[in-house]
Parts: structure tokens; sequence; C-alpha cells
């Protein structure tokens, strides 16, 4: 079975700077997201091997335990392509009419986001997907890496409230690194992911 590997950033370590240190960027992916990917690898080795040797495992458990681990590489994944040196902004094109046909407006669209990123419970991410079958725009929190996922729906962005993304540059103040995302995030890659599913 092909392991899973830890994404090259699109940009320097350094890219995301003065709204995410080096520091903070270089730690989160080398340490944070390279342990989900590690842990993932580990859980895979383990199933495999309890397959091929015909031996018991606790199902529940280790299916508990991957759905993290490989929750937690899916989504910073698409978090480090969502961001950008050249971010910022608003959206415009298809995505951003369906941004203000679900919400109202772009303003409303960003206060609602911002506002699941600072109140999602614990460890958790903010997400904008979309439905397909609906053709509707959603906000949806993330807990952890696994729970309260909206279940067929493609996930266009997402911005990851963990401790571990902010707290070297903001320590505490959770809501200072959500304001600061909206400077970083590539519209161009939102609205890449927004055409190819819709």
């Amino acid at each position: 079975m092909e392991k899973f590997v830890l994404p090259a950033l699109p940009y320097g370590y350094d890219g995301l700077e003065p709204h995410m240190s080096e520091e903070q960027l270089r730690l989160h992916h080398q340490k944070h997201h390279q342990a989900y990917v590690n842990g993932a690898n580990a859980l895979l080795d383990k199933l495999s091997d309890a397959r091929k040797n015909k031996t018991d495992f606790d199902v529940k458990a280790v299916l508990k335990e991957l759905s993290f681990n490989m929750g937690g590489h899916v989504l910073h994944s698409l978090f480090w392509k969502n961001l950008s040196p050249k971010g910022g902004g608003s959206p415009g094109g298809n995505l951003g009419k369906a941004i203000k046909e679900a919400f109202g407006s772009f303003e409303q669209f960003k206060k609602e986001f911002s506002q699941a990123a600072v109140s999602v419970e614990g460890s958790g991410w903010a997400a904008l997907a979309f439905c397909r079958k609906s053709k509707h725009l959603f906000v949806m929190q993330v807990e952890k890496h696994n729970l309260n996922v909206y279940p067929g729906f493609s996930i266009l962005m997402v911005l990851d409230a963990w401790e571990h993304a902010y707290y070297l540059d903001y320590r505490n103040e959770r809501a200072k690194f959500v304001e600061a995302f909206w400077s970083i995030i590539d519209w161009g890659e939102v609205s890449r992911r927004f055409e190819s599913n819709s």
C-alpha cells in the first residue's frame, strides 16, 4: 500500500509573514501535520499486518484513530493550498456570486465563517463546503479532524482553529488569527475547487 506523504508547501516558510511567522508555519507543517501523516501510515500498517496474519484487533479504536489522523492530513493539505502570500480581498466570478446568493453578501459570509472559527469547540476547523445536490454553500465546523462533517459535501476552504495553528504568533487570541486569515486566503484556489465541484 502506498504511504501518505507530507506535501510540500506552495510557498516558503516565511511566505505568509507577517500574518503567520516562519517559526509558526514551520512548526505547524513539519511537526503537527507530519504527526498526522505518520499516525495514518502506522495505522494502515497495523491494519495490513492484522489482515495478513488474520489476527484480531480493536476495530472501533483503530478506525477512530485512523479517521482522526487521515482527517488531519486531508484538512491540513487543503489548508496549505488555500493560503497565499498574495491572498486576501474577496472572491469574484462564480464563487463570489454563489457566496452572495447563499449568505446575502461577502461581509455576511466573512462574519459567519469567522464566528464558526472562533467558536468551534476545543480543537477544530471552520470550513466552507458545497453540496452538489442542492448547489448550496454551507459553513461547517469540524471538531478535531473528523466530527460534525457533512457527509458528501465538498470542502472548498478551511481554517485551522487548533491552538497549534496560531499560539506562537497570537497566544490565546484566536480571533486575531482568524482576522489575519482573511489577508492570506487564496481565492483563486478556492474558486478552482468551487468550479471543479459545481
